[in-house]
């Protein structure tokens, strides 16, 4: 066992994450400092022995379930990657291809699916007030077709992005942000610009600005918040911001100027995301079957991007960041300047510049999602992992030092 996997271990001793066991996991403000801090020492621990070429499979067999009702690339492969480090095989439900299609209920969904499942993974983003709540259903289903006897086991739930919060790119974000600068406790007062950033595409997702600002807002960080005027992300989540901020010592801004908000950040994340407004526009023409409405509002909505398409990620910018050096980051794809659109979130010359760093970002998501999984099904996550090194069983049998 090397010393890094034993000072992780040890500090996964001393921290309390027992409520995780056989919890789902919506929010990040749903949970506790520990119960983070838990997820992250456990995702570092996965990764130090899947690279020491331990193998980490806790299950012999079993499912995990995958249902994205939006199209994904980073996080349908990292919930894979990660049901598989642990020993699950996933099986995606195509909701086009089963009885859905047809009028299955959600309950009826839910219980049919889940026999052999030991966790299910869910993204539905796109219409608020519609994504957390169907979550939410289908866990309180899936519970109730274990306590009535249907189901061997309980499977747990795992937010892969809802309309609210999108808890494993923040996770994987800020435990990115944890390594980059050395530790957690070297957090405190380094200024975070989450920004809007002109897209030609609409119908972002508000998800990835709000789990930013809900979580590094509980590390003491200075998040700021800017986006041009009626781009405004969810009143709840920017009190919770508020809330953290006031708690752990750092603070929550809100500002309508990027360049306010780039002027001697630490880090910057420029990404683009539809108004609130607009999303509960869509949300309501959705609940109507008016996509005439829909087509509307959504060239509507292209016209007034175009207003600022000046909000962008440009190397004029980054220079004004703290020593001309601040951590970019995106949670990709990126709408790059002259690379996959004419004009976007970021130049062609930035990106190219952190591309590395953005990769590596990317990179920590399955261990994060892999860490949710293993907490939430393991009661005594130290003792196994302690045999898994134990056994030393190794990953790739031919591997070579």
């Amino acid at each position: 066992m090397t010393d890094q996997i034993k000072d992780l271990l040890k500090k996964l001793e001393g921290l309390d994450y027992k409520n995780l066991y056989q919890e789902d996991f919506f929010h990040t403000w749903d949970k506790t400092g520990e119960e983070l801090d838990a997820i992250f020492t456990v995702a570092d621990t996965l990764r130090a022995m899947r690279e020491k070429n331990i193998s980490t499979k806790i299950f012999d067999s079993g499912l995990a379930i995958s249902l994205f009702r939006d199209n994904s690339t980073r996080t349908r492969f990292s919930y894979a990657s990660a049901s598989n480090l642990l020993g699950l095989e996933v099986q995606d439900l195509d909701e086009k291809k089963s009885q859905v299609a047809h009028g299955e209920t959600v309950k009826e969904t839910a219980n049919m699916i889940s026999f052999m499942a030991d966790v299910i993974g869910i993204r539905d983003d796109m219409y608020i007030g519609k994504g957390h709540k169907y979550m939410k259903d289908f866990a309180e289903y899936v519970k109730e077709g274990y306590e009535d006897g249907v189901l061997e086991q309980r499977p747990t739930l795992v937010n892969l992005q809802c309309d609210i919060d999108h808890p494993t790119q923040a996770m994987a974000d800020l435990l990115h942000v944890i390594h980059e600068f050395g530790g957690v406790e070297n957090l405190k007062g380094k200024k975070v610009a989450m920004t809007w950033a002109y897209s030609p595409s609409y119908g972002k997702p508000l998800s990835v600005p709000q789990g930013i600002s809900g979580l590094f807002t509980r590390f003491g960080m200075d998040v700021v918040l800017a986006h041009p005027e009626g781009y405004e992300i969810m009143p709840e989540v920017e009190e919770i911001a508020k809330e953290n901020a006031e708690k752990f010592g750092g603070s929550f801004t809100k500002t309508n100027s990027m360049e306010e908000a780039f002027k001697d950040a630490d880090i910057v994340y420029p990404k683009s995301w539809a108004p609130f407004a607009a999303m509960e526009e869509r949300t309501e023409l959705y609940g109507k079957g008016d996509q005439k409405g829909i087509d509307e509002l959504e060239q509507r909505l292209l016209e007034q991007n175009k207003q600022h398409m000046d909000w962008a990620a440009t190397e004029e910018l980054m220079k004004t960041t703290k020593d001309g050096k601040a951590l970019y980051m995106h949670c990709l794809p990126a709408d790059i300047t002259g690379v996959s659109c004419e004009h976007g979130e970021v130049d062609a010359s930035v990106f190219d510049r952190y591309r590395v760093p953005l990769y590596k970002e990317a990179s920590f998501k399955p261990y994060i999602i892999a860490a949710m999984i293993f907490l939430q099904k393991v009661k005594n996550p130290v003792e196994t992992l302690n045999k898994l090194l134990d056994e030393g069983k190794e990953r790739l049998k031919d591997k070579e030092d």
